[in-house]
């Protein structure tokens, strides 16, 4: 216990260089209303808040209340996320990838290498969702990366660094892994097959985001910070009825085992 809250001081330590960037780049306090407010997106839009000044009041009810789109119309703002990433992950999508990395040996790596991904850190949504809300920017906006922020290659050589890890990817084509029954974005996260209907995911057009001032850090910075949490916190726990993310290890190998049958 004792060497987890030491991992988790020295891992607030290490965030506080770029809250305190955050903090000198405000102009004038705000009074904010999170509803939520205590995972993931919702809790570094609170920390960035707090460490420039702002007036942050949560509220947490567990269900959902009339459509914040009622009361302020075209003055509210509805962030279209799409995939996030980042400490605080709690959907466990990049923490199981960093565990399986972390174990080593051969890691069913689905191709292409070069894949392009679209996600966005949460640190950077939440810096953006406050800039919008000093800047009154209202409407329906995508709001994540760039397609191509990163590949699955980096992505994964990420959390290859991060860890430290001697894993080997290897890299399956897609029409084996279809073959396998393996299913994508929930099995294998983040990944989807570069001709699905999925692949939307990573293709959305994010010009009115950036227009509107959203920046997004490095795949090494993000995954980097997210291994640094885990170490620190632990992993997140299952999130109820909802299917836990991550390929079976048994079914890895049979993959593994039957691309390298073909490849001889």
């Amino acid at each position: 216990m004792a060497g987890r809250l030491r991992r988790r001081q020295a891992y607030a330590e290490n965030e506080r260089p770029a809250l305190a960037r955050a903090a000198a780049s405000h102009d004038g306090a705000m009074r904010l209303l999170v509803l939520g407010g205590t995972h993931h997106v919702g809790r570094a839009v609170v920390e960035a808040a707090l460490a420039r000044g702002d007036e942050v009041t949560t509220l947490t009810r567990g269900v959902s209340g009339p459509p914040a789109v009622e009361a302020f119309g075209g003055r509210a703002l509805l962030a279209r996320a799409g995939l996030i990433l980042g400490p605080y992950e709690i959907t466990g999508r990049m923490p199981w990838w960093l565990r399986r990395i972390e174990r080593g040996g051969d890691v069913l790596a689905p191709g292409p290498p070069d894949l392009a991904l679209q996600y966005i850190d949460g640190r950077d949504l939440a810096a953006w969702l406050l800039h919008a809300a000093d800047n009154g920017v209202g409407g329906v906006i995508n709001t994540v990366s760039k397609p191509g922020q990163a590949t699955m290659r980096s992505l994964l050589e990420a959390a290859k660094a991060a860890t430290g890890s001697p894993a080997h990817l290897a890299w399956i084509p897609p029409d084996v892994i279809a073959r396998a029954g393996i299913e994508p974005w929930t099995e294998l996260p983040v990944w989807v097959p570069p001709d699905s209907e999925l692949i939307g995911l990573h293709t959305g057009d994010v010009s009115v985001a950036y227009a509107a001032g959203l920046s997004c850090r490095p795949v090494e910075e993000t995954v980097a910070d997210t291994w640094a949490w885990l170490q620190a916190e632990g992993d997140p726990p299952p999130v109820p009825d909802r299917p836990a993310h991550g390929v079976d290890p048994d079914r890895e190998r049979e993959v593994l085992a039957m691309a390298a049958g073909a490849n001889g």
